[in-house]
């Protein structure tokens, strides 16, 4: 399991750090103390010890935590391969790596000492979004980045006759959680609906979401331009959604959603109405990390040494 093992502090830039207790995060500010505190991209610095292990046979002074001015001494993950926007929480904290390794500064008191410097190479940058108090022992939670595609399909959308809500719905409620990185609109279209959804399966999106045509209306298309596409079928989802839906509205029942996977994205479909769309996705969020670190290979939900 990735976990921490020490936490330190400077009191100047370019100098070794010290283990402390315990520190304290805040946002747009980042270690409380440090010397490398204050509103910009590199708040907090992090180095795992498996990154000690390659300076053994060049550093001629004992290598312990801080030594190479991370914040945060790790253990069990190799955080070097983590992208960034890669989010780790950690304690009641939660972090967001913004760089992977640094300009070397020769002249520094860690290169002066050690004779080289690993954090260049192989430590991460983040900056804090949640506030809190990080100590040794606490374990390291890494969420992914997910990118999101949401197609809106309304043939009044599209024309510019109706103002598309369900789509803006779903980014403003996916902030914080995923990175929307595609919005579009589409008319009740099959053969458009299938090529789009291919398109963004081709570009490796995590996730698809829909909204819209999935009612009993002769132009409601986008289950079948869904099943067109995917390859493996995820009924549970849609089968999820329903079973919740129906809770709240009878006519749940009447929604012919479907869910599958093409590639490693998979794509899910959600009724038209802003509201329905939220409620859905809501049923979804719970397991959406897990969901997409399944279908990418990775182990970051619990970290093992070695993981990628």
């Amino acid at each position: 399991m990735a976990k921490v093992v020490s936490v330190n502090i400077s009191e100047r830039k370019g100098t070794i750090k010290h283990p402390v207790e315990s520190i304290d995060l805040k946002v747009g500010h980042g270690v409380v103390n440090d010397a490398h505190a204050g509103d910009w991209h590199r708040q907090v610095s992090l180095l795992d010890l498996s990154s000690f292990d390659k300076m053994h046979n060049q550093a001629t002074v004992e290598l312990g935590p801080g030594i190479f001015a991370e914040n945060i001494t790790t253990e069990g993950v190799d955080l070097w391969h983590l992208p960034v926007g890669t989010r780790l929480e950690i304690g009641d904290t939660l972090l967001e790596i913004t760089q992977i390794g640094k300009e070397c500064h020769r002249h520094c008191q860690v290169f002066r000492q050690v004779g080289d410097c690993v954090m260049p190479r192989e430590g991460i940058f983040a900056i804090v979004l949640k506030e809190g108090t990080i100590m040794s022992g606490h374990a390291i939670k890494i969420i992914p980045t997910i990118r999101v595609a949401i197609l809106t399909i309304s043939d009044k959308g599209s024309t510019g006759e109706r103002v598309d809500r369900s789509g803006p719905a779903l980014a403003d409620a996916l902030q914080g959680k995923a990175q929307v990185a595609m919005q579009e609109i589409l008319p009740d279209e099959f053969e458009l609906i299938k090529s789009k959804l291919i398109e963004y399966a081709d570009k490796d999106f995590d996730l698809v979401f829909t909204t819209g045509g999935t009612g009993f209306a002769p132009r409601d298309v986008t289950p079948e331009a869904t099943m067109a596409v995917v390859e493996r079928q995820t009924p549970g989802i849609a089968e999820a959604i329903r079973a919740k839906s129906l809770e709240i509205t009878p006519f749940a029942m009447l929604s012919r959603a479907t869910a599958g996977i093409r590639g490693k994205t998979l794509i899910i479909n959600f009724p038209g109405s802003p509201k329905a769309a939220l409620e859905c996705l809501e049923v979804f969020l719970p397991v959406m990390n897990h969901a997409v670190e399944t279908l990418r290979g990775d182990a970051y939900e619990c970290a093992q040494p070695g993981a990628r």
